[in-house]
């Protein structure tokens, strides 16, 4: 048995599960009182972070362990839960890596963040290239066809 409790929550005006136009999406992830400031002390020399989310809002009975066309889109292909990022996945983690625009407090102000208002946040850690793939990253072509809208502003 694992055992986690959140450490923030996301502050953000994007309330309803979607999956595309996050482009102007910005949040502010907020510690939880347990957390002193210092918890975020410096992450601002950082450009980046990565956050850990749960998908609290994704339903028990959507859960896949097998393989699923992502979206439900029949024109891609069916692929397993792990060879896709959907929300629907056994434990519900999300991860995304994030701008850091400023630290304010206890709170962290970023750029990405494809999460919506209320989100548990299970962690913060800064990117540092060095836990970056060393080399050329590469993916089907479905998977770029999927994302063509998803960072975009919704205008």
């Amino acid at each position: 048995m694992i055992t986690l409790s959140p450490i923030g929550t996301v502050k953000n005006t994007r309330t309803e599960i979607e999956d595309d136009n996050w482009g102007n999406v910005t949040s502010i992830i907020e510690l939880d009182s347990k957390f002193d400031e210092e918890a975020l002390y410096e992450i601002e020399s950082f450009s980046h972070a990565e956050i850990i989310f749960y998908f609290h809002l994704a339903d028990e009975n959507k859960i896949e362990t097998k393989s699923r066309h992502p979206r439900n889109n029949k024109d891609l292909p069916k692929v397993g839960i792990f060879a896709q990022r959907g929300k629907n996945r056994p434990n519900r983690i999300g991860s995304t890596i994030v701008k850091i625009m400023k630290r304010d407090g206890n709170q962290l102000h970023v750029q990405g963040l494809d999460a919506i208002d209320s989100t548990p946040i299970l962690d913060i850690k800064p990117v540092m290239k060095e836990f970056l793939p060393r080399e050329e990253i590469h993916q089907p072509e479905w998977a770029s066809e999927l994302m063509k809208n998803y960072w975009n502003t919704g205008e």
